[in-house]
């Protein structure tokens, strides 16, 4: 089961912010606390851009370490900055709250900003760093979990921590296959290029979004991003949950891979206006779009269902797809949305299908969207539709 993450700002590392970086040597001056703070993070920020470790070193205490800094040397950075955002002074102590902002080159549209705790200490008139952590109830980042390795795609860029690299070439392999097969259901109007974050364990993505572990225990993938993403948005990023992905076969991975890059690709159209079983039935529509999978193999949760009088009475509510439900009726709510749009591209083609979606989340709000684009798009009713659908479930899996 893959999860598309659709809501608007639903994990802290996909906040919008402008940054800017401004760089200063020299050691930061004694006086006003607030200012020496701010030159020390603007000298760190440029030891990390330039790769300068001793640099970087220079601006915390020996205690700290250098974790730091070794573990995000493998990140292509192209921007790296701290807006700090209050400076808390006893003596020569301090604590401070700022915001991280960073852009993956070559990926990411805007800065991806991350919450940050940071501590500090005056020694000889300055100021050192003793940590650098997520602020509390904030998203982890890659790097605050062991050192990253990275790999480079033909159109992805997989980070990993505590992988061997074969595997995440592996995924990269995956995703390069990925973003084709989406471009060829959707179109070109996205990027054409993923980033995937690969973490040790289902913790370690848990951690990265800033959510319990037990709400992803099943789920093998999640897609962070802004709904309705514009140009100024940040490039969205499938995270993978290694302990549910391992077990799948490699028709399963591959089908994962693509379901979330077809999150990747819909985003711009994705909105508060979109409901969750077009979402995420249209990725899965796309990511078993050339398999040669029948549905009876595919929605086999829906096939008992049907067989027993007991499936839905219409496409799954949003209530429908929550995690922490019963995983059988999880599995039926995707399965009900992949045949609502399986139905829409048997009946009134591909073409329809990729307007039909666009038309639902270009509405802008929920109310009326689904209503207006079937009778526009689709020349039908919701009555009908449903009526369609119920059909359709019978001739296919009854």
């Amino acid at each position: 089961m893959a999860d598309r993450g659709r809501a608007s700002k639903i994990v802290a590392c996909c906040v919008l912010l402008l940054a800017g970086l401004v760089g200063c040597g020299g050691a930061a001056p004694a006086g006003n606390g607030t200012a020496a703070v701010r030159q020390l993070l603007e000298r760190r920020a440029t030891a990390v851009l330039e790769g300068d470790r001793s640099a970087f070193l220079a601006t915390q205490t020996r205690t700290a370490g250098a974790a730091g800094f070794d573990n995000l040397r493998a990140v292509p950075l192209a921007a790296w900055s701290y807006r700090l955002t209050a400076v808390h002074l006893t003596g020569d102590q301090a604590t401070a709250d700022a915001e991280l902002r960073y852009r993956v080159r070559g990926y990411d549209r805007a800065p991806v900003t991350a919450a940050r705790s940071l501590r500090l200490t005056r020694t000889g008139g300055r100021w050192y760093l003793t940590s650098d952590e997520p602020a509390r109830k904030a998203a982890r980042q890659l790097w605050d979990q062991g050192a990253v390795e990275a790999v480079r795609g033909a159109h992805s860029l997989v980070l990993g921590v505590g992988q061997p690299r074969e595997t995440l070439r592996e995924y990269a392999r995956l995703a390069d296959r990925a973003v084709p097969a989406v471009t060829e259901a959707w179109g070109t109007g996205w990027p054409g290029r993923v980033v995937v974050l690969v973490p040790k364990s289902l913790e370690g993505m848990a951690a990265l979004l800033g959510a319990p572990a037990s709400g992803y225990r099943g789920i093998a993938a999640v897609t962070t991003g802004e709904v309705g993403g514009s140009g100024t948005a940040p490039a969205d990023r499938i995270t993978v949950n290694p302990d549910a992905y391992g077990v799948l076969g490699d028709l399963g991975k591959q089908v994962v891979l693509t379901h979330e890059t077809t999150h990747v690709a819909t985003r711009r159209h994705t909105t508060a206006a979109t409901p969750l079983w077009l979402s995420e039935g249209y990725a899965d529509w796309v990511g078993y779009r050339r398999t040669g999978r029948t549905p009876a193999q595919v929605a086999p949760e829906l096939e008992r269902a049907v067989g027993l009088g007991t499936a839905l009475s219409a496409p799954p509510r949003d209530s429908d797809f929550a995690f922490s439900g019963d995983a059988g009726k999880l599995a039926q709510a995707y399965e009900s949305g992949w045949m609502a749009c399986r139905m829409i591209a048997d009946r009134w083609g591909e073409a329809r299908l990729n307007d039909f979606y666009r038309a639902v989340g270009d509405h802008g709000k929920r109310e009326g969207s689904v209503e207006t684009a079937l009778a526009r798009v689709l020349g039908t009713t919701p009555e009908k539709f449903t009526q369609q659908w119920r059909a359709y479930l019978r001739s296919q899996l009854g």
